[in-house]
């Protein structure tokens, strides 16, 4: 209702300002037409003081007068008609503006709006936002600037923020759910990788105590349990990240997807690292037959037979983007061959795919790769 008193306000203000030139013409003409009827009043006063005084005699005086009298009946006459034509504009215009505006706009309202719906629930916009990402967010802020304290809001807004690189935002995000929902795994582990994102992958003492509380709630998270020993590994303290690392090597099974960089930092925290076989569903593996041909090729063939497979890994992750082994395998084998334009290309295309990975940032670090400037 508020909405509607405004909006007539506006319409009657702006019809206002239209009309006041027609009304400021209409008083123009009759205030020059009036001040011609007092000229010929005047001549008249005076043809009477004249004729008293005996400077004109009784017929001159009736013939001036009968002349300055039609004079004045034209000018009176005149001025009617031009204060007639301007208030018949006036009124026209007054009409025009004062309901063809709003009937226009009324009509097109009701042909493109939608005037009978009801307004929708915060709850159900927020619920139904379709593709929308950014109206989402932008609902989901205005209802927290109003609730600070509604848990569920920052939870819901902390992984969008991360994974939109607003780190900044996602660590308040996180930190608000869990000071008003309380500590669980995902938002802990949630914390944690913004602060490494937000330390260029470096695992910081407070990154590292998230984690760790985070393995404390769940001990068979190999994800959390792996940046506790990515922490230990970067502070120089390689006999308990090689502890963390093993512990997530006994735990998992051979074929799973990330053993292969498990088993990297145990070998490179001074631990053995226990031979299998290559998973026989990730992409790029040889198998015997590859290994037995390569035995017996030359150095230029060998490397043409390592480059095609590398290309076959990289068309088979253009068909099937979700592997994130795939894709850690990926950027390390063009490393490897020195293509590091390929490795950093391969890089983003992951972190694009796998916008939360802390392995592909944390492999980025270790072999040289910048990750600034990656959409996640």
């Amino acid at each position: 209702m508020i909405l509607w008193i405004v909006l007539a306000a506006l319409t009657a203000a702006v019809a206002a300002v239209l009309i006041m030139p027609f009304a400021r013409g209409s008083k123009v003409a009759l205030a020059d037409r009036a001040g011609e009827v007092e000229v010929y009043r005047d001549q008249l006063s005076e043809l009477d003081r004249d004729k008293a005084q005996g400077l004109i005699n009784a017929e001159e005086a009736e013939y001036a007068r009968a002349e300055i009298g039609r004079r004045l009946l034209a000018v009176a006459g005149e001025g009617e008609k031009q204060a007639a034509a301007p208030a018949k504009k006036y009124a026209i215009a007054t009409a025009v503006v004062t309901l063809v505006p709003p009937a226009v706009g009324l009509c097109l309202y009701v042909m493109l709006g939608n005037p009978g719906i009801p307004d929708q629930p915060l709850e159900a916009r927020l619920a139904n936002p379709g593709n929308n990402i950014a109206l989402l967010v932008a609902k989901a802020e205005r209802h927290l600037a109003q609730n600070p304290n509604d848990g569920a809001g920052w939870d819901l807004l902390a992984p969008i923020y991360f994974r939109s690189m607003r780190l900044g935002d996602a660590e308040m995000a996180y930190r608000n759910a869990i000071r008003l929902l309380g500590p669980t795994p995902v938002r802990l582990a949630g914390l944690g990788e913004t602060l490494v994102a937000e330390s260029d992958g470096i695992v910081t003492e407070d990154a590292r105590g998230a984690f760790q509380e985070a393995v404390k709630l769940d001990p068979d998270n190999p994800r959390s349990r792996f940046y506790v020993g990515l922490g230990y590994e970067q502070s120089g303290r390689a006999a308990e990240a090689l502890a963390e690392f093993e512990t997530i090597a006994k735990a998992s099974t051979p074929d799973a997807p990330w053993m292969e960089l498990v088993n990297q930092h145990i070998a490179k925290n001074g631990g053995t690292v226990a031979a299998s076989p290559p998973a026989a569903n990730a992409p790029g593996n040889p198998n015997q037959a590859d290994i037995a041909a390569a035995q017996g090729m030359s150095q230029g063939d060998r490397q043409a037979m390592i480059r095609g497979m590398v290309d076959s890994l990289a068309t088979k992750l253009k068909e099937d983007p979700n592997n994130l082994e795939g894709w850690l395998r990926l950027v390390r084998s063009y490393a490897v061959l020195g293509d590091k334009q390929k490795a950093t290309d391969a890089l983003k295309d992951g972190l694009k795919q796998f916008p939360s990975s802390g392995e592909l940032v944390a492999l980025a670090n270790e072999i040289g790769l910048a990750v600034e400037g990656v959409q996640q």
